[in-house]
């Protein structure tokens, strides 16, 4: 989706619980193999303990708001995206988040596209901000936040699946239209999906009439052997490569730019395991660019629907882009979904 107007990244803040559990404590205690943690390559995950998702979210966007100086009363609309429970079985954390936050005149919103919602959140907040140019109903500020805790006894967050272990955060992303001269700005944000890979997320099982009906712990290995043994692994590995030109060609083009520009200074790697971005994601990035490729998950581990936004968080507080620079953020998700968003600093940055 290229964008007729820039929308601005007014600010954004990455939550993380003071807790952590390692990788040689979970070795050791026998809940993860020592070889699988050798191939996550993630020395510790945060995790959240007794606080619930959406009260992390709460926090994070308290940070976004209070960063950017915007009361919660001027937001028009809250996109809040999830990949795991929430707390409540029949409930709308969206409108929870709005209400602690005293955004009473937002629009709530739910995403749950899995790992890629937190992309497809801030794709669909720019999509309404600038579907509405012009016009004075149209949303000035959106905010979108994500948040998981990937806790037992229903989520394993070394072993639930393959190519990922879980870490426990939230985000906020406050987007604001048109954007300030100081704001990182979203000028492109393209998505692709391969429906026919659902299947890797619900294997033989039938449909359940509760949740973990058919496994009391979340297995996504268990559910992804199936599809490989019906279809093997080739399939798949050429689908992800064909994704990931597609989506990264569409943002590049939406944004104006080709990938041999030299105002590109690096693309940002979703937080999957070490191994798989090695294998399956740096050497396609190096044919494709000759920016280098930047992997800031290994501290946290793949965060559910907040990768993306994490990427943005470190692409502002480092303050890795000089004026005028740009930066690629990649994204993918169960279903499957690929994402490519291109953001660009400030010219008086």
């Amino acid at each position: 989706m290229r964008m007729p107007v820039p929308v601005g990244i007014a600010s954004v803040a990455l939550w993380l619980p003071e807790h952590q559990d390692t990788a040689a404590s979970a070795v050791a205690e026998r809940r993860v193999e020592a070889r699988t943690a050798k191939d996550l390559g993630n020395p510790r995950l945060p995790v959240a303990g007794d606080i619930a998702p959406p009260e992390m979210a709460v926090l994070a966007a308290q940070e976004a708001l209070h960063d950017a100086g915007v009361p919660a009363a001027e937001l028009s609309l809250l996109l809040h995206a999830w990949m795991y429970y929430q707390g409540h079985d029949l409930w709308s954390p969206p409108h929870y988040i709005a209400h602690q936050l005293g955004a009473h005149t937002a629009v709530p919103v739910g995403i749950q596209q899995i790992c890629n919602g937190g992309a497809a959140a801030l794709e669909l907040a720019a999509a309404r901000m600038t579907a509405g140019e012009g016009r004075e109903s149209a949303p000035r500020h959106a905010l979108v936040t994500t948040a998981d805790r990937f806790a037992m006894p229903g989520f394993d967050r070394w072993r639930s699946d393959y190519g990922a272990a879980y870490g426990d955060a939230a985000t906020a992303v406050l987007l604001r239209w048109p954007a300030g001269p100081d704001d990182l700005v979203l000028r492109a944000l393209h998505t692709d999906a391969a429906p026919h890979l659902e299947m890797m997320h619900r294997g033989a099982d039938p449909f359940a009439h509760l949740p973990r009906e058919n496994s009391a712990v979340v297995d996504m290995r268990r559910t992804k052997r199936v599809y490989l043994r019906e279809h093997g692994v080739e399939p798949f590995k050429k689908t992800n490569r064909e994704m990931i030109r597609h989506v990264v060609a569409g943002a590049l083009r939406d944004a104006g730019l080709d990938a041999g520009d030299p105002r590109i200074r690096f693309v940002v790697l979703p937080r999957l395991a070490r191994k798989t971005l090695d294998d399956a994601w740096i050497p396609l990035l190096r044919e494709l660019f000759d920016a280098p490729a930047v992997d800031w998950g290994c501290e946290t581990g793949h965060l559910g629907t907040g990768d993306l936004a994490a990427g943005l968080h470190e692409v502002s507080g480092r303050s890795a882009l000089g004026a005028g620079e740009f930066a690629l953020l990649l994204n993918a998700g169960a279903g499957f979904t690929w994402s490519c968003a291109v953001v660009e600093a400030p010219t008086r940055h």
